[in-house]
């Protein structure tokens, strides 16, 4: 990825002009370099202010960074000049769907899945946005405190804020110190989810030893059921957040990171 990224970084740097600064944005924003990825995103929109494409990369930065309503008027330009544009339509149905719009994050969804991309993760964003507005069900309230010690259950229920995720905390002999973990079926599964990542954490931490890149500090995996962050914690400790496959990687990050800060504020007995 550092060869990729420095290639492009020479070829853009020979022809500032160049088109080139979009595959770069793109890698430096998969790669977690966020800011850097929005420098060079703004510095190549001085030059090409009418590339849609442009605009959609620095919407996808944005969305990454937290920066949703950003996001959303960067995606209107796009749509602004390129009427079709299937990712403008994807990424302002899933902000919209994070923010709580459901109904208008249900009409870009649409839009997208007629486009017949065949992207399974709209289906996944629309099933999730159409369980939503159902009548029945009842949209969580945002916590105003962390829970305390005695309700370790809803740990992380202010920062998840919606069904479609899901975190725990998890010890080194897999044992479930908070969070909850509700299958399709309607099961609590966190007991056998522990244990099933009883010494993943050792195991990353054997594994780093035998490279040059120091500490592990957070890993993920996509599967076609969900997006699944780990990063460890305090007292040999490891929290897991599992999300739909349909959200952004970039809010995943961000919602394993508040869940780990979260996480070490309660085992040292602060929250």
């Amino acid at each position: 990825m550092s060869d990729q990224i420095r290639h492009l970084s020479d070829e853009l740097a020979r022809d500032p002009s160049s088109l080139v600064f979009l595959q770069l944005g793109e890698t430096l924003r998969t790669s977690g370099q966020l800011d850097v990825a929005l420098r060079v995103s703004l510095r190549g929109l001085e030059r090409h202010a009418y590339s849609a494409e442009a605009h959609d990369l620095l919407a996808r930065i944005c969305a990454d960074r937290g920066e949703l309503q950003r996001a959303l008027d960067e995606w209107d330009m796009v749509l602004r000049l390129d009427p079709g544009h299937y990712g403008a339509r994807k990424g302002m149905g899933f902000v919209l769907y994070k923010q709580g719009r459901f109904s208008e994050s249900e009409q870009y969804l649409r839009e997208a899945a007629a486009s017949g991309e065949g992207d399974a993760s709209i289906s996944h964003a629309l099933a999730s946005v159409e369980r939503m507005l159902r009548p029945e069900v009842q949209q969580p309230q945002p916590e105003s405190a962390a829970p305390s010690r005695n309700d370790a259950r809803r740990l992380f229920a202010d920062i998840l804020a919606d069904g479609d995720q899901t975190a725990l905390l998890i010890d080194s002999s897999g044992l479930v110190l908070a969070g909850a973990y509700i299958s399709a079926e309607g099961h609590e599964v966190a007991e056998e989810i522990g244990a099933a990542l009883s010494g993943v954490r050792e195991e990353a931490e054997r594994a780093m030893r035998h490279l040059p890149l120091g500490a592990w500090t957070s890993i993920s995996f996509e599967a076609e059921a969900a997006t699944v962050a780990m990063a460890p914690v305090a007292n040999g400790a490891l929290v897991m957040v599992a999300a739909d496959p349909a959200m952004p990687q970039g809010f995943v990050r961000r919602v394993l990171e508040s869940c780990a800060a979260r996480s070490r504020s309660w085992l040292t007995g602060a929250a």
